[in-house]
């Protein structure tokens, strides 16, 4: 048996798994051909690997009813559970390989959302958000080290809580998200708050299976980053806070050690935006490096 041919996938019926690989054969498209009968091909096989019961089938069919039904322009339940079960940090390593010099991809995640409000450098970006202030600067970069100009840079994160500005139902406008370009030098520069570790949302069926399973449903403390640059691939990544108690053990297995960083803490003071700030802030540096656009 191997992995990669579906017909030599022992099944319970053979006959039956064969029937139905076949009724994919006139498929005008090669490419749905191909996955579809991988897919038949690996779902029987795992069927009958389990010896699974009805019972189960059904649990399984209204486990992923439920995940569709709450589901909404806010919140992905289906997207969630891809990412509790490693799927979409696989996708992204297959669909985005990157250089020994590019900066490590990572899974979009649930909350990001198309069309963020627009900011220039400099601007505080939480809109209102509690939490820690923390300035962001960095550059964005090709993997020649040459600086790129112009670059988008969407930014998105969680508040003090734990939430982001679309689990708010009443909210009339963004909190912690925004979009930026990058300067003539490749620098970028915003302020915002801090991020803490949080847990995925978990009142749903994508939390029953964590309980289930006896798994945390904790994300370590993160921002989101999404850059993009003509002539450029597409990067989709986070920046994780070190020392957080969460790294390690991340519920959607998205942290890489390379995108670790220290957000360092500063005593009352001059702020990077020039102003003198009585209360304690943050602030953490970031390059973004990102590859040539191979297509």
């Amino acid at each position: 048996m191997t992995t990669s041919d579906p017909a030599a996938m022992p099944t319970a019926d053979r006959t039956l798994t064969d029937r139905v690989l076949r009724s994919f054969d006139a498929a005008p498209s090669p490419r749905l051909r191909e996955v579809m009968q991988s897919l038949v091909g690996h779902l029987h096989a795992f069927a009958s690997d389990v010896r699974l019961t009805e019972e189960e089938w059904a649990a399984a069919v209204s486990f992923l009813t439920r995940a569709g039904q709450i589901s909404d322009d806010k919140r992905q339940e289906l997207i969630l559970l891809s990412d509790v079960l490693g799927l979409s940090m696989l996708v992204v390593g297959i669909n985005h390989p990157v250089s020994a010099a590019a900066t490590a991809s990572t899974v979009v995640g649930p909350f990001f959302v198309e069309d963020a409000p627009a900011f220039a450098n400099g601007d505080d970006i939480s809109g209102g958000a509690g939490g820690q202030r923390c300035f962001y600067s960095g550059r964005i970069l090709s993997a020649a080290g040459e600086p790129i100009p112009g670059a988008a840079i969407d930014v998105w994160h969680s508040d003090e809580a734990g939430n982001y500005d679309v689990q708010y139902a009443d909210l009339d406008g963004a909190q912690g998200r925004g979009r930026l370009r990058s300067a003539a030098d490749g620098r970028y520069w915003f302020s915002s708050v801090l991020p803490v570790p949080y847990p995925i949302p978990h009142d749903g069926p994508v939390g029953e299976l964590l309980a289930a399973a006896a798994r945390d449903s904790m994300r370590p403390a993160h921002v989101h980053f999404r850059v993009s640059a003509p002539g450029y691939a597409t990067l989709t990544t986070h920046v994780f806070a070190a020392g957080d108690p969460y790294l390690g053990c991340d519920a959607v297995f998205g942290e890489k050690e390379s995108l670790v960083r220290t957000f360092v803490r500063h005593d009352p003071g001059p702020a990077p935006d020039g102003r003198v700030l009585d209360v304690p802030f943050c602030t953490m540096e970031f390059d973004f490096v990102l590859d040539a656009d191979s297509v």
